[in-house]
């Protein structure tokens, strides 16, 4: 009899495992963010005990799972839709590495050594420090690398061609919600932004799912597709 109530908990608990890992996106256990993460934890904490001991009631457990995803479901809408609540809920990107040189506060806040830095790097397949124009710690704890123009591949350094200087892309739009701050570093006016957005036939903010300036101050925007509009379709 108990070999029959740990094959039924099983067959109606995995699939509810399964709804929760499937809402957490196609990203990686190593690149989950945090409350994903706990809530794999903690569902596989109570699914475990429901399957290993019998005596343990089934109902409440499955209650208990149901509840996780629920909370899980709100909180993903809550940090999409809500920016300011977002960014206090997970962890932002934070830059270790800017224009070739370490920000040593930056270390501080995360508590990583030169030495996590370094390692991060050579899984990247940089050895050398001195090629990096700027990493940044991702939400994830993932390093993203941008090497110095000349350490890019097909090289204009082998080529011995002078190149010219590479920075960072800032959003001054996002989901239809203008950027000041990323504006103003760039010495740019809302006015400007919105003349640009007028030149590209779009009259209304909302209209824009992303725009960003680049280090030559050229605007990117993209109105964002609702699907892809390739021809085929990917199988797996």
């Amino acid at each position: 009899m108990a070999y029959l109530i740990i094959f039924f908990r099983i067959m109606t608990i995995l699939p509810m495992f399964l709804a929760l890992t499937l809402l957490t996106g196609r990203r990686k256990i190593g690149e989950l963010p945090v409350f994903d993460f706990l809530s794999l934890i903690t569902v596989a904490a109570v699914v475990g005990a429901d399957i290993a001991e019998p005596k343990v009631e089934h109902l409440p457990t499955a209650f208990a799972v149901v509840i996780i995803m629920l909370m899980h479901y709100l909180y993903s809408v809550v940090i999409i839709k809500n920016r300011w609540v977002g960014n206090l809920l997970t962890f932002e990107p934070i830059v270790v590495i800017e224009n070739g040189q370490f920000v040593k506060g930056n270390l501080k806040k995360l508590r990583y050594s030169i030495d996590n830095i370094l390692s991060m790097l050579r899984e990247k397949d940089v050895f050398d420090v001195g090629e990096v124009e700027f990493a940044i710690v991702e939400s994830s704890g993932q390093l993203s690398v941008l090497k110095k123009t000349q350490y890019l591949p097909m090289t204009p350094n082998v080529a011995k061609v002078d190149t010219g200087y590479k920075g960072l892309s800032l959003p001054v739009v996002v989901e239809g919600e203008i950027y000041s701050e990323n504006l103003e570093r760039l010495a740019l006016s809302e006015e400007w932004l919105k003349d640009q957005l007028e030149s590209s036939q779009i009259h209304a903010l909302d209209e824009v799912f992303f725009a960003a300036v680049n280090a030559e101050g050229k605007l990117y925007i993209s109105r964002g597709l609702n699907e892809s509009k390739g021809v085929h379709s990917l199988r797996h």
